[in-house]
């Protein structure tokens, strides 16, 4: 927890993780009373320093998460721990989504973009935090409760905190009648700013407690603590046409902005030459950034957005006569492809990690944001250029919101000596320069400790004096955050961290922490980026000599990070830089295990067939017995051997499967029956668990529906004993990955007539192992000459429309797995379903379930926790059916719900089940 996105090293003395407002006044009286500063830590919070304390960090990401949707969408009360993307999850439904708009959607929380007063890439001022509150509920260092939203909040106010109230009528009057504090105010909140209190408040507000409220905006903690807040929303604009408009230099992109800003697009966000650069390196790129040969190039990515495909396409068509006379380097293509706009969106979202993960070994990433008024914008970027050559920052970047001015650079700098000079001189230079400007030295990031001695140097001495008395009024004893947004005169700088180089696989982690969101144990134990600030605070101790510290972590760390890992890759898929923590763990995993377990996996991967039938012959005896003595008898195992290794029973179990079908020879040449062929990698899940009532499993129902379809099936020779190699895999066992990797794609060679068939697998895990291993160990025809295909894939794009229309049940509840998500077949999978069924429903909180394979048996724990608030959510939803893509996910989901969830492909294969005919045959066109 001392660890955030900032370059600051500050470690608490303790964290405290809150459950509601009444436990956090009770940390403000126990801070108070032991003199001990005290820091919020949320999502979105980090880039500054505000996050960081050496005292008591509160932790208000954990709980608070609750989202209350009101009025249809209008508005929508949240608590401080919901991420942007959850809110607009929920508002959706509804046609609507909130103002702010962050790059960083998917990672920071409504506490964080209160405490900044976030803006983002499309909503500049009119659409922020500050201008999107309706009310707030805030918890002042004393203990008060001030809820902005009830009548007579006010005259609550002025009996609770008498001096508090008057002070601030006091502030509102000498700030309005000082023309020069008018004059400031007006001019820097024209912009983007987030730099220092809110003071506009003071002219935009009368009431003090409307006052409070909204100078809590943006304060960064500083002030009190955000238990929840209303926000009015927007119109949510679902269809988009995107662009990326590519100049000769810097002068042409932003000399063509007001031209472009006058066609009404929701976005222009500026890429100099080198975040171009930076662009094309991300495996993800789109064609349309990858061709340019950047020399001195910028570009303007535009984006317009309505309500309709056709409102949007006549948007686009207005603007493209101005857009094709801009004197762009190319033309002016704007696209409302989905994948082409997220691979330019993907690009331009990722570059602060990506540009990050760039840097060299033991350097720090530092990320500023500055805004100018907009006809300033050439000549700040251009000297801000100037500025980076002459203090040797040779790879910085800068890329930002132009249409509002607001330009972000990165830059890398070498603070293994502490604090460094360079950067000192460089920031007093930008510092000139931004404010020579008449800009703002914050605009989204907020002030932070890395800004907070600019304050008075922006707002000058009478703005900066009423800020001052703005924290005193509310925290006399300065218990909140010291440092942060308000410097103290003569107080240490904090010391900085030096990220040091520990393992390959996540080196280049700069810790932004949008992977945390949808790590299954987040709420457990760790996280990802948890996991690799211990490994770094490991190497750190080690070479400190604090081996009684190192122990001591190093003890926790074996359960905290490595045992209660999912590996489940979704980490990889939230972050920038595509690192997968779990390969970590694997390698960890690996490296802990003794001979004994190795030499027991590399015989399972000799013998697997007769292993998984063992299996499912164990779990059949377990469930014909009284259900205490299987629970007892592994709670005894597990005791006495490796709680890691012994799996535990629970009646929610289902009794063993069947065994896999043997081998179906592959004719060489299709028969002239069959309409295609492919080769049917059935999962040895489903020979190791039975399959949920009433269904006959997910390989028996794909045969089914393959047969109905005219699809024939090719089953591999020792089909039984193969596997897609993720049980080894996951558990860090090479010697057994190895062998089965070799034989598994050596058969599936052969099945296939050299790549002539596709494979499909009716486990979504196991598809995804199976692309592993033929990338792994390809087969003689070479990585990729082997296609595998997840069944729910083959059923949406090639059964649906050769089976008879399904009988549709009325409402289903689907639940996507992680594999769907990183096979990217999650629109596939909802295809199947929305074909099957009246109305799907996917949960709000639908996340990874944490059975991970076998981590459900070993730590059931995990799935509790990554499940509680999907769950939660199912309890309260009457459904027909419950659907999946993989068969531990379905008992995942079954034992969080009690209720019984089965692959979805057995849904369709009941749902097109001939009905009888008048004299017993079938019918092959049966009802809806």
């Amino acid at each position: 927890m001392a660890h955030d996105a900032s370059h600051y090293a500050m470690t608490p003395q303790a964290v405290a993780t809150p459950v509601d407002a009444v436990e956090v006044g009770r940390l403000f009286a126990a801070a108070a009373a032991q003199g001990l500063p005290l820091t919020f830590r949320s999502g979105g919070t980090s880039l500054s320093g505000q996050a960081s304390t050496t005292g008591l960090l509160v932790d208000t990401r954990r709980h608070f998460r609750d989202i209350e949707v009101l009025e249809d969408g209008a508005r929508v009360r949240v608590g401080p721990g919901a991420t942007v993307r959850a809110v607009n999850t929920r508002l959706a439904r509804y046609g609507r989504k909130l103002g702010p708009d962050p790059a960083s959607e998917v990672a920071c929380t409504l506490g964080g973009v209160v405490a900044n007063n976030s803006s983002g890439m499309a909503c500049g001022i009119a659409a922020n935090t500050y201008t999107t509150l309706d009310s707030l509920v805030l918890v002042l260092p004393s203990g008060t409760v001030v809820d902005s939203s009830a009548p007579d909040a006010d005259a609550r106010l002025r009996a609770d905190e008498p001096e508090l109230h008057e002070g601030l009528a006091r502030l509102r009057e000498r700030v309005r009648t000082t023309p020069g504090s008018v004059r400031t105010i007006e001019r820097l909140y024209a912009m983007k700013n987030t730099m220092g209190y809110g003071v506009n408040s003071f002219l935009d507000h009368t009431a003090p407690v409307d006052i409070l409220a909204h100078l809590a905006v943006g304060s960064e903690g500083t002030l009190g603590f955000v238990a929840s807040v209303v926000l009015r929303t927007v119109p949510l604009e679902p269809h988009a046409m995107t662009g990326l408009l590519v100049f000769d230099d810097l002068a042409g992109a932003t000399g063509a902005l007001p031209d472009i800003v006058a066609t009404g697009p929701a976005t222009v966000e500026l890429l100099d030459a080198a975040a171009l650069r930076v662009g094309q390196r991300d495996p993800g790129a789109d064609a349309s950034l990858r061709r340019i040969d950047v020399r001195e190039h910028a570009a303007l990515l535009v984006e317009y957005q309505a309500g309709t495909a056709e409102a949007v396409a006549r948007r686009a068509e207005q603007a493209r006569p101005a857009l094709e006379g801009l004197g762009a380097s190319g033309p002016a293509e704007l696209t409302a492809d989905p994948g082409a706009r997220a691979r330019l969106w993907h690009t331009r979202k990722g570059l602060y990690a990506t540009v990050a993960g760039a840097r060299p070994r033991g350097t720090t990433a530092l990320l500023e944001d500055v805004v100018v008024p907009v006809p300033e914008l050439l000549p700040t970027c251009e000297r801000l250029i100037g500025l980076f050559a002459e203090h040797g920052y040779h790879d910085s970047v800068v890329f930002g919101h132009a249409k509002d001015g607001n330009l972000h650079f990165m830059l890398t700098e070498d603070l293994s000596a502490g604090h460094s000079a360079r950067l000192d001189a460089f920031t007093e230079d930008m510092v000139s320069l931004v404010l020579h400007h008449g800009g703002s030295l914050k605009a989204e990031h907020g002030t932070g400790r890395m800004m907070a001695g600019y304050v008075e140097r922006q707002y000058g001495p009478e703005l900066y004096a009423v800020m001052r008395e703005v924290k005193a009024l509310c925290d006399p004893a300065g218990v909140l955050a010291p440092g942060v947004l308000i410097a103290r005169p003569g107080a240490p700088e904090p010391a900085v961290k030096v990220p040091l180089a520990v393992d390959d696989e996540v080196d280049d982690c700069v810790e932004c922490g949008y992977c945390e969101p949808v790590c299954p144990s987040r709420d457990l134990t760790t996280t990802p980026r948890q996991r690799i600030a211990l490994r770094r605070e490991m190497a750190r101790l080690r070479r400190a000599g604090e081996e009684a510290t190192l122990r001591e972590v190093e003890a926790d760390f074996a359960y905290d990070a490595v045992d209660t890992c999912a590996v489940d890759g979704l980490c990889a898929t939230a972050c920038p830089l595509h690192i997968n923590t779990g390969d970590l763990m694997k390698r960890l995993r690996g490296e802990a295990a003794g001979p004994v377990l190795r030499h027991g996996w590399a015989a399972a991967a000799r013998h697997w067939g007769a292993a998984t039938r063992a299996a499912s012959t164990a779990l059949t005896t377990a469930d014909a017995l009284p259900p205490a003595l299987p629970a007892a008898a592994t709670r005894l195992l597990r005791r006495l051997a490796d709680p890691d290794v012994v799996p535990e029973w629970s009646r929610d179990l289902p009794p063993g499967g069947h065994r896999r079908a043997g081998r179906t020879p592959a004719p060489t040449a299709r028969p002239e029956a069959a309409r295609s062929e492919v080769v049917l990698f059935t999962s040895c899940t489903g020979t190791m668990f039975g399959a949920a009532p009433p269904g006959p499993g997910a390989g028996a129902a794909l045969r089914a529906v393959c047969e109905r379809a005219g699809v024939r099936l090719v089953a591999p020779e020792s089909g039984s004993g193969l596997c897609c190699g993720t049980p080894w895999r996951s558990k860090g066992m090479g010697e057994g990955a190895r062998a089965m990797e070799e034989r598994t794609s050596a058969a599936l060679w052969e099945a296939t007539r050299g790549g002539e068939l596709d494979v499909v697998c009716d486990a979504a895990s196991c598809s995804e192992g199976l692309r592993t291993t033929l990338a792994r160990t390809p087969p003689p025809g070479g990585a990729g000459s082997v296609r595998v295909r997840d069944a729910v894939e083959l059923a949406a794009t090639d059964l649906l429309g050769a089976l008879p229309p399904p009988r549709r049940v009325g409402r289903l509840v689907l639940h996507p797995t992680c594999s769907t998500t990183r096979l990217g077949v999650d629109e596939h999978l909802r295809r199947v379903a929305e074909a099957v069924a009246e109305e799907v429903v996917v949960p709000a909180a639908a996340g990874c379930c944490g059975f991970a394979g076998d981590r459900g048996l070993l730590h059931p724990e995990l799935t509790a926790s990554a499940t509680r608030a999907e769950a939660a959510e199912v309890e309260g939803l009457t459904a027909d059916a419950y659907v999946s893509a993989n068969r531990t996910c379905e008992l995942g989901m079954t034992r969080a719900t009690g209720r019984d969830y089965r692959h979805v492909v057995e849904l369709l294969e009941q749902t097109t089940r001939p009905r009888p005919g008048p004299h017993g045959g079938g019918t092959d066109q049966p009802p809806r």
